[in-house]
């Protein structure tokens, strides 16, 4: 019997493909690849939220993720808190609190 659950409800019991995963890339030159970034990866570019699947199918998304989508994924992010740390460093200059983008 195949039974669906939210893809956070499986994160225990898919720990070694993760992890298999993380070596995988880490072969290639990836060095610093954590099992908590490629789970965020998953979460916010393959499944974008926490959908219901069945479990062969989340394995099969985690051994299918290609580098290039891991790595625009971790670029994007350290964007996002350099983006963070410039708006508060301007607020800090100014003392304007209410800063936007």
């Amino acid at each position: 019997m195949s039974v669906e659950k939210s893809v956070q409800e499986w994160k225990n019991v898919i720990y070694p493909a993760l992890k298999s995963k993380q070596s995988e890339f880490k072969l290639i030159g990836y060095t610093e690849v954590t099992i908590e970034e490629l789970w965020r990866c998953l979460k916010e570019r393959v499944w974008k939220g926490n959908p219901e699947k069945r479990l062969h199918e989340v394995v099969q998304d985690i051994f299918h993720l290609p580098a290039t989508t891991y790595m625009n994924f971790i670029t994007v992010d350290a964007m996002k808190v350099e983006d963070d740390d410039l708006m508060s460093s301007i607020q800090a200059l100014t003392g304007d609190k209410n800063t936007k983008e």
